[in-house]
């Protein structure tokens, strides 16, 4: 194993795309977007030292002493203070993994799609109450806006469950897919828009698609253009089955290689491949107001599903932990397959914790929550997050569909 440590610095990078959409709206160029990232201020050497001796402590003892194949990056105020890489990208050929391994990091990918749509509302290309009807005619589900898509409170089936795996046989499910399904198929709602919340993959394939049609561009294209190249991040990128053939693969808890499905081709609500230092500068972009304003950023850290008390919430894009001594978690895991991804944000502190993974284990989340309590008082008391407690499809699956559809791993 190989500890590093080094301070966090990147370049002065451009930003700003010029493009037409299928809808005839022109995406501005705006030179005033250059992005400057946040020069990190230098930590003083026994602050530094103290929170290295307890992260690598902690991680060295717990995570890294079980098998972890994976990286992890502890940073503050910018500053790396902990980075570590252990096992394989590989297992087979022994690729071991690096600081350059990209990894899917499932629904911690709904940060980006999240970002991208609130950058559109800023820019009046789209509204939050926008219909879904006026991007996708003759939508069956009348009275969905984009921001209950954001926020999980549309009432929509997840497509993980209602699109049958028989019916895909050697053919990847597409977003197109997913919505030429509903709009057909029309598979029951699970409630009435706005009522409550619910976890659902479906918000995020279509707001991939109104990303699409708004800009002209595909998904994965207009991520690179927009944000991936303009923060530097270069191993970055939405995984096309096509285009990138090549990504590593994620293995069982039992070091056996996890087959992909039916349902590797859909992007929005997963299929982000990235690595711990590019996710640092996607964080570290939410320090200034460059990339999104300050009101509009503050909206996407704000619960939105207060109808029953929890210190769990979700924001717009955002997982929320709402802790009862006022301290606030901005954070989103994710699980596909063998990827494991933690991904939070303790902006009291201006902590980043990430921790990604290409071998199944739950540690993963537990630890990089208990982890808080080395900045703060976070009141770690052993509560499981959701993507630790939701691993399969039947554990979420209503049990009358339980036993005729096999499980399969969720985002």
């Amino acid at each position: 194993m190989k500890t590093l440590m080094r301070l966090f610095t990147v370049a002065l990078i451009g930003w700003g795309c010029t493009s037409s959409s299928g809808n005839g709206v022109t995406i501005p160029k705006d030179d005033s977007l250059d992005y400057y990232p946040p020069t990190p201020v230098q930590l003083d050497k026994k602050v530094f030292r103290h929170y290295f001796r307890e992260v690598s402590r902690f991680f060295e003892t717990g995570l890294l002493a079980r098998g972890f194949s994976g990286g992890i990056l502890v940073a503050k105020e910018g500053n790396i203070i902990y980075e570590n890489y252990s096992g394989y990208a590989n297992a087979k050929a022994k690729d071991v993994f690096t600081d350059s391994t990209a990894t899917h990091i499932a629904s911690s990918g709904k940060t980006f799609t999240g970002m991208a749509i609130l950058r559109m509302a800023q820019d009046g290309l789209i509204s939050l109450n926008d219909q879904l009807e006026r991007f996708f005619p003759g939508f069956p589900y009348p009275g969905v806006s984009v921001q209950m898509l954001l926020c999980h409170r549309s009432g929509l089936p997840n497509y993980v469950y209602f699109m049958p795996k028989e019916e895909w046989k050697n053919k990847q499910v597409t977003n197109q897919d997913v919505l030429d399904y509903m709009l057909t198929k029309k598979p029951n709602r699970s409630f009435t828009p706005g009522r409550r919340f619910n976890y659902s993959n479906t918000n995020y394939v279509l707001l991939a698609l109104i990303i699409e049609k708004v800009s002209g561009l595909s998904f994965p294209d207009y991520m690179k253009t927009k944000y991936f190249e303009p923060l530097g991040m270069k191993h970055t990128f939405v995984y096309s089955v096509k285009e990138n053939p090549d990504v590593i693969v994620s293995y069982k808890a039992n070091g056996a290689v996890w087959d992909n499905d039916h349902l590797e081709g859909t992007y929005g609500d997963k299929n982000i491949y990235t690595t711990p230092r590019d996710l640092l500068k996607w964080d570290q972009a939410f320090y200034t107001d460059q990339i999104i304003s300050r009101p509009l950023l503050d909206s996407a850290f704000t619960p939105y599903s207060n109808e029953r008390p929890s210190v769990h919430n979700y924001g717009l894009g955002w997982r929320l932990l709402m802790l009862s001594n006022g301290k606030k978690v901005i954070y989103h895991n994710g699980r596909w397959h063998g990827f494991n991804a933690a991904f939070a944000r303790l902006t009291d502190e201006k902590v980043t914790i990430i921790v990604l993974g290409n071998k199944f284990n739950s540690r993963i989340y537990s630890d990089a929550r208990k982890s808080y309590d080395i900045f703060g008082d976070y009141l770690q008391d052993g509560d499981r997050d959701e993507e630790d407690t939701e691993i399969t499809e039947s554990s979420r699956k209503p049990a009358s569909l339980q036993k005729s559809t096999p499980a399969i791993a969720r985002k």
